[in-house]
């Protein structure tokens, strides 16, 4: 008999949401996504702790001084752990770009060709990698250099807000990463109403938003909804191009029956696509979207702050 996850793969392309590459073999997805958060909670598993050594082996060989070989390490086990995925899974792996550079456009297209640069003297093609990247206004130009002069295709992280994802669609980034459930979170807290449905969800209602406005202008980014709390919000997204889902959630949807339908569209001719959205019209926005600009800002954080810890552990396993 078939599951819903079954089902669901049949309207949508299922990504993995982890760095924990073992716990995904059985769910078959087509690509996977990792974060700095994910590959710190792998780090700390004895079962890759030699991708992690490896990591420093080839820092400590490329750089002299104890700050360069640490920054590279990063950046190395971002890459180790890409590495092994993209042999269990036949498509893309989304690799992130170190979010304490959110605001520096040169800088993230600095370490997104050296993280391409590692992936293709590994022997994987640039074609399978997706760069992430925070979708601030630093980012999207940052990616669409990156995909106009590099051929290095993007995944513009942190998404909360309907102009995010306007300037991304204008500026050809590859794929979008609207978080569906850190939305929810901030409604739950802001307003205290808990129990939300499918049809009702403040995140899955910003995803269909941008899903129907692409389609409807003919976009080509991709749309993959991410960071879900409920198998509800899953559903609530079938027909979505993407979903990237943590294996706990996958496991879930492996063990029930509902075939889900697909979900309701309705166009949005809210914002004409002609109309190019400025610096300063992205920045107004964002300034007056409460939720997008407390989420925004807080995921920079959470982000930088699970990279700097996983530093620590490095700059440890160096100084041993």
């Amino acid at each position: 008999m078939s599951s819903t996850l079954d089902h669901l793969k049949k309207h949508t392309i299922i990504v993995a949401d982890t760095g924990d590459f073992n716990s995904i073999k059985n769910y078959l997805p087509i690509d996977s996504t990792t974060n700095p958060s994910l590959i710190l909670s792998a780090c700390k598993l004895p079962q890759y702790s030699h991708l992690l050594d490896s990591a420093i082996q080839y820092a400590k060989k490329e750089k002299q001084t104890l700050n360069e070989q640490i920054e590279l390490a990063l950046e190395r086990i971002f890459v180790l752990f890409g590495c092994e995925i993209l042999k269990i899974v036949p498509g893309r792996v989304s690799t992130e770009v170190d979010a304490r550079y959110s605001f520096n456009v040169q800088k993230q297209i600095e370490i997104a060709c050296r993280l391409i640069s590692m992936y293709e003297e590994l022997g994987f093609s640039k074609e399978r990698i997706l760069i992430k990247l925070s979708s601030t206004w630093e980012g999207i130009k940052a990616a669409k250099i990156l995909e106009s002069q590099y051929g290095i295709h993007c995944n513009l992280t942190l998404m909360f807000s309907f102009y995010q994802a306007i300037a991304c669609a204008q500026a050809n980034v590859t794929l979008i990463s609207p978080f569906v459930g850190r939305v929810l979170d901030w409604y739950i807290t802001k307003y205290g109403k808990k129990e939300y449905t499918r049809n009702d969800d403040p995140g899955v209602n910003l995803v269909t938003r941008i899903y129907n406005y692409y389609k409807v202008h003919g976009y080509k980014t991709q749309i993959m909804g991410a960071s879900f709390r409920n198998v509800e919000q899953i559903l609530g997204l079938v027909g979505c191009d993407l979903l990237t889902i943590s294996p706990s959630l996958l496991d879930e949807l492996s063990k029930m029956s509902e075939v889900p339908s697909l979900s309701q569209t309705s166009y949005d001719h809210s914002y004409q696509s002609d109309e190019l959205l400025t610096e300063e019209e992205f920045r107004w926005q964002m300034n007056e979207d409460e939720m997008a600009n407390d989420k925004l800002t807080d995921g920079i954080r959470r982000f930088t702050n699970d990279a700097l810890i996983l530093k620590d552990l490095i700059k440890t396993r160096i100084e041993q």
